[in-house]
């Protein structure tokens, strides 16, 4: 039975070992790395399904190392980090990551967190709906999980893209972030409903002609926010 493909990159041994002997009980494929540069290389010949990525590095380390996946694919990738500071987390959920597990970690978490990404992922992928929303310069195709701006595709990771697609899809309507963290991440994910705050100011860097002052994902002061723009 063919099997996710999981690429541990993680410089500690004793740590990557047990993280492929987990997934490896849990039938997952596992292909490991040990520095950045590596992981790059593996990452671009194996085309995983889902990535764990330490900070602390060896060569490029996680924060360099996870932009420029991102600005290749939209995989789920999962942080995991012996720094424990809000501003790692929030920095490493800023640079596109899915998921951010602090060391010393329970085994079992986070094959739970592993299953909830990757089942996230693949409905994601069933419910597109063959359908593209045109808002004039952005253009949301909910079928092929591509975005254009002014002509030009927008490589976006996979919860960006659902937070803009789910936005747009009930443009007009108020959401809550708690409304947005259950609708996107969902009511068993592990994460920080302050996530939803990062991904929003992430994707108004991208769309926005002036982020500092959004015309399209707009704050509601008080209550969330709400995809504002006419379809074409």
């Amino acid at each position: 039975m063919a099997n996710e493909k999981i690429l541990v990159i993680e410089d500690e041994q004793e740590i990557s070992d047990l993280i492929s002997d987990y997934l490896e009980i849990n039938n997952y494929k596992v292909y490991r790395a040990y520095n950045g540069n590596e992981g790059l290389e593996i990452f671009n010949s194996s085309n995983p399904d889902l990535i764990i990525l330490d900070l602390m590095l060896p060569g490029i380390d996680g924060f360099e190392l996870c932009k420029k996946i991102r600005k290749q694919s939209s995989i789920p990738i999962i942080i995991l980090s012996a720094r424990r500071e809000d501003v790692d987390k929030v920095l490493g959920l800023g640079l596109g990551a899915d998921d951010y597990v602090t060391k010393p970690f329970s085994p079992s978490e986070l094959i739970a967190r592993i299953k909830a990404q990757l089942r996230r992922s693949m409905m994601n992928t069933d419910s597109r709906q063959d359908h593209i929303m045109d808002f004039g310069r952005l253009k949301i195709d909910l079928k092929g999980y591509n975005v254009l701006l002014n002509g030009e595709q927008l490589l976006l990771p996979a919860k960006e893209f659902e937070l803009l697609s789910f936005l747009a899809t009930n443009a007009g309507q108020v959401f809550t972030k708690e409304q947005l963290f259950n609708n996107i991440w969902g009511f068993d994910d592990f994460g920080d409903i302050n996530t939803v705050t990062v991904h929003i100011r992430r994707l108004r860097e991208k769309i926005e002609e002036n982020p500092s002052n959004p015309k399209l994902i707009v704050t509601v002061w008080g209550v969330g926010y709400k995809f504002e723009g006419d379809r074409k």
